[in-house]
């Protein structure tokens, strides 16, 4: 049976972000993708021109319409927003029985655009965390939710215990940002002590926008196809790795990744990412 995939997130109108990447990699990964749209953006490479939230009853529409007719394996949550469309969101997936969900912080777009209002993070912290598999913040995202600052791998260590201790079953601390590293290293980490540090070889180039839409889209999509978490995890690494790696050139700006990089180019990528547990 093919796995179903719902998206809870904005339109990216260049294409390379939100629920254009999602529905671009459940297609990639061989899930079906259906959505619900939190909100639609004047956005391309060079940013966020304009942001236009919907109601929170529309947002809950879609969702209920979708789990009232398909079997939704997994869900992913991007950008919410407001506090009052989490609210939402939470109260749609509590009646939809909870599956499975990988929540992506979204906060703060590549060029600086706040996509989340300050109101709304406590309204994370306490309505999606607790319902989440597994998160999946950037540095800036797990220095928000966890309110503490983060600069090493010891304060990803701690972000990590820090969210799953307001109830998230697991963590993906993503540590990108952390540029004076050589390797790209993200944490894993879970409610029973499982830690595994993932890492491949840091690309420097300007096209990575969408990264988290991504990585967060292909954990989601490997859940749906019935991978247990771990290997999703390592799934997805993989899968953001290609996609940074053969960059499309597109745009003047931060450049959208290659959502079809894994399949043309994946098996050759797989030795790049280390895992180490």
């Amino acid at each position: 049976m093919t796995g179903v995939a719902l998206t809870i997130a904005g339109s990216d109108s260049g294409g390379g972000a939100g629920i254009q990447a999602d529905l671009k990699t459940f297609q990639e990964l061989g899930v079906f993708g259906t959505s619900a749209l939190t909100a639609v953006t004047a956005q391309n490479t060079l940013g966020v021109h304009g942001v236009w939230p919907l109601g929170p009853e529309a947002v809950r529409a879609q969702m209920d319409a979708v789990f009232a007719d398909f079997d939704v394996a997994a869900a992913k949550t991007g950008m919410l927003f407001s506090g009052e469309i989490i609210r939402e969101v939470a109260a749609g997936l509590a009646a939809a029985g909870n599956p499975m969900l990988v929540v992506d912080p979204v906060m703060i777009a590549k060029g600086g655009a706040h996509l989340l209002r300050e109101e709304a993070v406590e309204a994370m912290r306490q309505k999606i965390l607790p319902l989440a598999t597994v998160i999946t913040p950037n540095l800036p995202e797990a220095e928000v939710l966890a309110g503490m600052t983060v600069r090493t791998p010891e304060d990803m260590e701690e972000a990590g215990r820090r969210l799953i201790a307001m109830g998230t079953r697991s963590v993906v601390v993503k540590g990108g940002h952390l540029e004076k590293e050589e390797r790209a290293c993200d944490l894993f980490m879970d409610g029973r002590g499982e830690r595994i540090w993932l890492s491949a070889d840091r690309i420097r180039t300007t096209d990575t926008h969408g990264t988290g839409c991504t990585f967060s889209a292909a954990l989601t999509a490997f859940l749906a196809a019935g991978e247990p978490l771990e290997k999703a995890v390592v799934g997805a690494k993989r899968f953001i790795h290609a996609a940074i790696s053969y960059g499309l050139g597109l745009g003047a700006g931060h450049g959208p990744t290659n959502h079809w990089a894994y399949h043309r180019a994946g098996s050759a990528l797989k030795g790049e990412v280390l895992v180490d547990s």
